[in-house]
């Protein structure tokens, strides 16, 4: 029998329209391309009878409650085509974001505090297909100077079949070649700075619970608190007082635009950003200041948007 190699592997998602009903994505249209995978194949508890028995020894265990965790990065692009959403957007989809398509002009991802869309996930680890079901999550995104940009996606998705499968024929032209994160490619804006950043890193902070009940067994996404980390370089007072806008709890914007042509732009905007505290670091030489970032709702579901044109 032959081995089975780490780096063969295909990843399939696709929305479901019933929560946990199998959407049976395919290869030809459902596949995502991805890097930096980790695959928890049974998560879960384990239920010890803990019997008094006239002798010692382990009494083995029931495992329950199980389900399976894909994590992945996604390189953060375009779709190629304005108001065509791009290829990765059925996992923020399932991360509790809402898809609205502009015909020829954007797709934006917003928020959303209820009816979250799940997604049947395909994971084919070299000839064994993985198959998990209502699959919701989480996501970061790092964006950091001479790097590829990515989102990273945290998966928890029900227990579905565990099979011999070969690997399915994948169709990955849908993912655009990524930029770079640069000057010429990105611009950042905080509280009104254009910003000479070292990173920018954010977290959508969704909390999912695997819930196992009588009845009914889902992944829930109860909680959202999404925060961000800037490293930007130290300035004068006068240009950018962090200090002053902490102490005052002053909240201003922020708006990162990656990509110069159409078709391939990402934008991330957060309006009504809290800053913590700024703590005094260094980078070749030259201080720098962390700033943490709480990104806080408006009215609703508006405290953080990722449009795509």
């Amino acid at each position: 029998m032959a081995t089975r190699k780490f780096r063969k592997l295909a990843a399939l998602v696709k929305i479901e329209t019933t929560y946990g009903a199998d959407a049976v994505p395919t290869g030809a249209a459902d596949a995502m391309l991805m890097t930096d995978v980790a695959f928890t194949p049974m998560e879960g508890q384990e239920v010890s009878r803990d019997l008094l028995l006239p002798f010692l020894g382990h009494q083995g265990v029931e495992l329950t409650g199980l389900y399976a965790r894909l994590q992945g990065s996604v390189e953060i692009a375009g779709a190629g085509a304005v108001g065509t959403a791009p290829a990765y957007g059925p996992l923020l989809r399932a991360c509790g974001m809402a898809e609205d398509e502009e015909s020829g002009v954007s797709v934006t991802y917003l928020p959303v505090s209820a009816g979250e869309e799940a997604a049947s996930i395909y994971f084919n680890a070299d000839g064994v297909r993985h198959v998990l079901l209502g699959s919701r999550g989480t996501w970061t995104a790092n964006l950091a100077p001479n790097q590829i940009p990515r989102f990273r996606f945290d998966m928890m998705g029900l227990l579905g079949t565990i099979t011999d499968a070969g690997l399915p024929a994948v169709d990955d032209t849908a993912f655009l070649r990524p930029l770079v994160v640069n000057k010429a490619n990105t611009v950042m804006s905080l509280f009104g700075w254009t910003a000479i950043a070292e990173s920018l890193a954010l977290d959508y902070g969704n909390q999912v619970e695997a819930r196992f009940l009588i009845g009914a067994e889902s992944m829930e996404i109860t909680d959202r608190r999404s925060t961000g980390t800037a490293v930007v370089e130290a300035k004068s007072l006068a240009t950018k007082n962090w200090f002053s806008i902490a102490q005052a709890r002053t909240r201003g914007a922020l708006s990162v635009i990656h990509g110069t042509a159409a078709g391939n732009i990402v934008e991330f905007t957060a309006p009504q950003v809290e800053t913590g505290r700024p703590t005094q670091g260094q980078t070749q030489g030259i201080l720098n200041y962390t700033v943490p970032l709480m990104l806080c709702h408006d009215s609703g579901d508006d405290e953080l948007s990722i449009v795509v044109r």
